[in-house]
């Protein structure tokens, strides 16, 4: 596994990392102790960045993840995790709960303290108080040694500079944006300088756009349009029909991006993440992503966007 650092944190993380929203059931139903078994192929694989949510399966993911890392010493791993959001359509960024929600969140890993904790999906918040409280919190916490880093995540590529330019230069230290730099999406490559100058590291999720690239196609309550639904099967069935896998080409895609730490990939299969960490090691078939580009081209960044009307992207469609 090659290991990039992330902004200025001084961490140093996989180019593929563990997505924990597997372990919370968000794409299909698991078996706890296969996905037990899929974080400890993870880690001895060199997968040591790994993500996760108390939103996740209503604190399930935190729970089986805390569950998987028992017995494993805390320094194998780089663990982060989010505030803000606990349910479907349940936000709180307010101080008091950032602070009741790492101590929740910590007694469910088994943990004592949290390398990197993010503001979940800010678009759904008010973004004075995501200046003027969440992020002071944020920074009470560290001061106090209970984590090390804060970062923001969220859908909408606006709600990054919307924050950045309103904190200090070490306020914000991560930004997590999903489905914004993948084969058929690479909005956040705009971004790309202007957080390398912020000094703010860059974590990519969902390289398949949360199943959009994938043989299974999207889960139900998947957000994008039929025709980027569409869009994307053309590409799906056309790798299927020469015998190649998609996923493991929207993989390379994306960690060869050397402005991008990181990617998030989730699985609760221990076979899944072996295939998605041996993807990273073998040759790029340029000629096949040629074809899958061209093929998405009539897609190319459209996009879904969602969260407080001023806090949304335009959307291109």
């Amino acid at each position: 596994m090659h290991y990039r650092p992330l902004g200025r944190t001084g961490l140093q993380v996989p180019v593929l990392s563990f997505g924990g929203s597997s372990l919370g059931g968000a794409f299909r139903s698991t078996d706890d102790r296969e996905a037990i078994r899929t974080v400890h192929v993870a880690l001895d694989l060199g997968m040591n960045f790994i993500d996760v949510s108390p939103y996740y399966g209503a604190t399930k993911a935190e729970t089986v993840l805390g569950q998987a890392l028992k017995g494993i010493a805390r320094d194998r791993y780089i663990l982060a995790t989010k505030v803000g959001q606990y349910g479907t359509g349940q936000f709180d960024f307010s101080a008091a709960r950032v602070r009741s929600s790492l101590d929740e969140s910590c007694a469910r890993l088994g943990v004592e303290y949290i390398d990197l904790l993010q503001c979940h999906d800010i678009e759904f918040a008010d973004l004075d108080q995501i200046v003027n409280e969440t992020l002071p919190a944020l920074v009470d916490l560290r001061n106090a040694g209970r984590i090390g880093h804060i970062g923001i995540t969220g859908l909408p590529l606006k709600i990054f500079p919307a924050i950045l330019d309103r904190v200090g230069s070490n306020v914000v230290e991560t930004v997590l944006s999903f489905c914004r730099y993948e084969l058929n999406d690479t909005a956040l490559d705009s971004l790309v300088p202007y957080l390398k100058q912020k000094g703010v590291g860059i974590i990519n999720a969902s390289p398949t756009g949360m199943g959009l690239l994938t043989e299974r196609g999207v889960p139900a309550w998947h957000p994008a349009p039929p025709a980027m639904v569409a869009g994307a099967r053309r590409a799906v069935e056309y790798c299927q029909s020469v015998g190649a896998d998609i996923v493991k080409l929207a993989v390379q895609f994306c960690v060869a991006h050397p402005g991008i730490a990181t990617t998030l990939v989730g699985s609760a299969n221990p076979d899944n993440i072996r295939r998605n960490i041996a993807y990273v090691e073998e040759p790029i078939d340029f000629e096949l992503m040629a074809k899958v580009l061209e093929l998405l081209k009539p897609i190319h960044n459209h996009n879904f966007t969602r969260g407080r009307p001023e806090n949304l992207d335009p959307i291109v469609a």
